[in-house]
């Protein structure tokens, strides 16, 4: 099973900030406990590379991936950490050349057309629509979709409990991002973790 089909089998990625090296276990562990072995570990902190490095570890059955990365650099750093996926907020040709090097899914972001055009001219058709409320969330991905048949489409930001199944419910539509479920304490994350999965399958 390749790492977009194991995506697309779970249907939601949580999108995952770790500031501190201590909360990682926890937060991850409370994912798979909860039954949602995957995470787009953010790398907007410090800690990005410390806990990709203890999923893949401490809990291999967790498809751990890195996001908002935005440049060579980073890239290389969150493969070397073990990263399976790499997602960025927007479109890096840099980035995509680093992770066409690895053999490492790229889950670009994007809203416009013109960016698409140019996702699709570097051979991805897997993209995040990114922030997704903020540009017309789902009637803008129908309205897009039917002009780029070979592009499914990951929405992520403004992404809910209340709107996921609206999201999902579009053919178009491979899985989506969310933060909902990782506030609070491990406990909470596993709780809230298990009412994503069971509103997931239950909308199927």
């Amino acid at each position: 099973m390749t790492v977009s089909e194991r995506i697309e089998e779970l249907k939601l990625v949580p999108v995952v900030v770790i500031n501190r090296e201590e909360d990682a276990e926890g937060v991850l562990g409370a994912l798979v406990k909860g039954g949602l072995p995957v995470a787009e570990i953010t790398f907007r902190t410090a800690c990005a590379p410390y806990a990709i490095k203890l999923a893949c570890e401490k809990f291999p059955e967790m498809l751990a991936g890195a996001g908002t990365v935005i440049n060579a650099e980073q890239c290389e750093k969150a493969i070397e950490c073990g990263a399976k996926f790499i997602v960025s907020p927007g479109l890096s040709e840099e980035v995509a050349a680093v992770c066409r090097k690895h053999d490492v899914p790229y889950y670009p972001g994007i809203v416009t057309p013109s960016e698409i055009i140019k996702a699709i001219s570097l051979g991805l058709t897997d993209l995040k629509f990114f922030p997704a409320s903020n540009y017309g969330g789902l009637k803008t991905i129908k309205a897009l979709a039917p002009v780029f048949p070979q592009v499914r489409f990951m929405p992520t930001g403004g992404v809910s409990e209340e709107n996921v199944l609206e999201y999902l419910g579009y053919e178009r539509i491979f899985a989506a991002g969310g933060s909902w479920m990782v506030k609070g304490t491990p406990e909470e994350i596993e709780t809230k973790t298990r009412s994503a999965v069971a509103l997931i399958r239950g909308g199927k």
